[in-house]
């Protein structure tokens, strides 16, 4: 792919929907027609990656990491993705709970960096007493 943004104007003729449909064939008149599916409006990982990639070189670290774990969280299913997401809020999940979910993301999905981020912020909450009320005072009475 290019690396010159946006990839639309581009790489267009490259650029992919997750279900692997070319962007040049998801148009107004296709979604009319009902000839695309749900698929067809996901942004590919493929083309997260390549976002990723132009935005490191330009010098936009922090939204190439956000750029990546997204590429990352193609392969989790909504449903599950909607599970963490809950998860993730402050006072919802266990220290022990937050670490199985980095854990899960990483050895399930693959997904490094978000696991990372996961962990990272499982020590936060630790540390900020953002953790499920009845963890918090077990976790600092072990550490």
């Amino acid at each position: 792919m290019t690396n010159a943004y946006p990839l639309s104007e581009n790489a267009a003729e490259r650029v992919k929907a997750a279900s692997g449909k070319p962007l040049a064939e998801i148009t107004p008149d296709a979604l009319q027609a009902s000839e695309l599916s749900f698929a067809d409006l996901q942004i590919s990982a493929e083309t997260l990656r390549a976002q990723a990639r132009i935005a490191r070189q330009a010098g936009y670290a922090q939204l190439a990491g956000n750029l990546s774990r997204a590429a990352e969280l193609t392969a989790v299913p909504n449903d599950e993705l909607l599970r963490m997401y809950e998860a993730l809020r402050p006072g919802r999940s266990t220290y022990a709970e937050m670490i199985a979910l980095a854990t899960r993301l990483e050895q399930v999905y693959g997904a490094v960096e978000t696991g990372r981020l996961a962990r990272e912020a499982a020590e936060v909450y630790l540390q900020r007493g953002l953790l499920k009320a009845d963890d918090r005072q077990q976790m600092t009475d072990d550490r």
